[in-house]
């Protein structure tokens, strides 16, 4: 009954922007006590994180993306973003959502999965 629904995925340029969105329907206990965050796997790598913010606010990105995306949250619409911009063609991948307890951003068999949303940077 749980879901996290991730959207806003897509085709882009390189040096394009992208806003992603997950959306929690259904209800996950304490959600506001949680944080979220957003992960990516390409063809033939690993799941890696991307960004996450905790419940009080905490974030913390990825060397690759600081400078170019933003992670925020909307507690009020159980509603996180991935705001995405100067793209570049190794950003290709799948983006999925989490939302966990704590901060442990390396571990990927922690809390709830969404089922992702591709996004591709090309010419």
């Amino acid at each position: 009954q749980v879901q996290l629904v991730e959207s806003g995925g897509g085709l882009v340029q390189p040096g394009g922007s992208l806003r992603l969105s997950c959306v929690a329907s259904g209800s996950i206990a304490n959600i506001n006590a949680r944080g979220w965050g957003w992960y990516r796997q390409a063809p033939g790598k690993q799941r890696e994180l991307v960004a996450g913010i905790t419940s009080g606010g905490s974030i913390n990105y990825a060397d690759f993306v600081k400078g170019r995306f933003t992670i925020s949250r909307d507690n009020a619409k159980n509603t996180a973003y991935l705001q995405m911009n100067s793209l570049k063609p190794e950003d290709t991948a799948v983006y999925y959502c989490n939302v966990r307890y704590g901060s442990s951003w390396s571990r990927v068999d922690f809390g709830y999965w969404g089922q992702g949303t591709q996004v591709t940077v090309s010419s």
